[in-house]
């Protein structure tokens, strides 16, 4: 391989290597596809589904039917097939038979597994996405207050210069200088700490994807607060009608209805045809060929309900339904007061992030500047400097938390409602 080749080689592996390692999700809803495609819990119940589809097919059929071979009325003294006329060969065909509708009762009840686990992968899905959302959005809180902190120590270190220059020529005391080293350590401690929780985040984030711990994962800037127009009644109504969980239940309380009534079968009786047939020989003791049986049975059985063992079944049922319907019921019970509790708080958080971006930001802003203004003329010592650089900071930080806060709520809210709120955004 001459030099070029094995320069072009070398350039190709470059090249990819490094489109692997920039391979980022652009989005959140990157994010959870990908989690969703490889989780394994996922993977588990498309085969549960296909073992409930089966289980259909499994007890709902008719049984086998039975082949019977024997002998019939042999002598015990010869046990010849000629010694007597009722000696002969059988061979004879049986077949259990239920009472018409007892399969397809039974079908009924087995096919609502299907849609059970259905609503199982429905319900993880909405689940997997509520999870990586709360990630999410706290990996977007700790990298803007990682940018918030990098801002503040590059701030400071411009400060330090300026404090230093002016303690060179007697204007500033080292107090001051002190005061600026003292809050830049801080500071880099700080973007330490947040470096280690976005590097947590980020291997939880991974794991969902079944990815190494640092892979790279890109977040979009945090976004304002878009106000929802939902109430707890609506809420409720769209639950009903979407979470996975509840139409779970409703569904169990379908199967059990469906179980009460294949349990009535159960006093109806089942049959079991047989035919038979009985092949003689020759007889030697009277010299006589005799001719060939055929017999017909048919079975039915006895639906006795001893100790009431089939009444018991219908009961239970019965009390099924009145189960899953309380729990049905407790589940909205729980969600209203869900929905109240975070309907309150995003009201707290919209009307909390007007605030600070009207007031509490700008008067910040403006304070800051003041305090700069002041110490240039020596009116304030540094440290005050120090607390309104401070202060902006904080509230920034504090503005950005407002903000993740509420798309994480907005977040549960669609995975207790199973729906997607963005279309009520304004």
């Amino acid at each position: 391989m001459n030099s070029k080749t094995m320069l072009l080689t070398l350039l190709m592996m470059f090249t990819i290597l490094n489109l692997n390692a920039q391979r980022k999700y652009r989005s959140l809803e990157d994010l959870v596809a990908e989690a969703v495609r490889v989780n394994p819990k996922i993977k588990a119940l498309n085969a549960k589904l296909k073992i409930a589809a089966n289980e259909i097919e499994i007890n709902t059929n008719l049984p086998d039917p039975v082949l019977t071979i024997g002998a019939v009325n042999l002598p015990t003294n010869s046990f010849s097939f000629t010694q007597e006329p009722m000696t002969g060969k059988i061979i004879g065909l049986s077949q259990k038979v239920p009472f018409p509708g007892a399969l397809s009762a039974a079908a009924d009840v087995k096919s609502v597994d299907t849609l059970i686990v259905w609503q199982e992968i429905a319900d993880l899905k909405n689940k997997i996405k509520n999870e990586v959302s709360e990630l999410y959005f706290k990996l977007q809180l700790k990298r803007e207050e990682l940018s918030l902190a990098k801002s503040s120590l590059s701030l400071l270190e411009q400060i330090s210069k300026v404090v230093k220059r002016k303690y060179e020529v007697g204007t500033a005391g080292l107090q001051n200088i002190i005061s600026v080293e003292v809050q830049i350590t801080r500071v880099k401690d700080k973007i330490e700490i947040l470096k280690g929780n976005e590097k947590s985040i980020i291997a939880q984030l991974n794991a969902y994807l079944l990815r190494t711990d640092n892979s790279a994962i890109s977040t979009s800037p945090i976004e304002k607060i878009s106000k929802l127009n939902v109430n707890t009644e609506g809420l409720l109504l769209t639950a009903e009608q979407n979470r996975p969980a509840l139409k779970s239940i409703e569904l169990l309380k379908s199967k059990a209805g469906l179980m009460e009534k294949q349990a009535e079968y159960s006093f109806y009786p089942n049959f079991k045809f047989g035919v038979q047939y009985t092949q003689r020989d020759y007889s030697g003791v009277t010299g006589k060929n005799y001719h060939d049986l055929v017999s017909f049975v048919v079975g039915i059985t006895l639906p006795i309900n001893y100790g009431g063992n089939k009444t018991a079944k219908i009961e239970k049922a019965k009390y099924l339904q009145q189960l899953y319907g309380e729990q049905f019921n407790t589940s909205l019970q729980i969600l209203q007061q869900s929905f109240g509790k975070i309907n309150a708080k995003l009201s707290e958080l919209a009307a909390r992030e007007k605030l600070i971006v009207s007031s509490l930001l700008p008067q910040a802003e403006e304070a800051y500047k003041s305090s700069i203004a002041d110490y240039q003329v020596g009116k304030i010592d540094f440290a005050n400097v120090i607390k309104a650089e401070n202060d902006i900071i904080k509230i920034n930080t504090e503005l950005a938390k407002v903000r993740t806060d509420y798309r994480t709520l907005i977040a549960k809210l669609e995975f207790l409602s199973g729906t997607d709120f963005n279309k009520f955004s304004k």
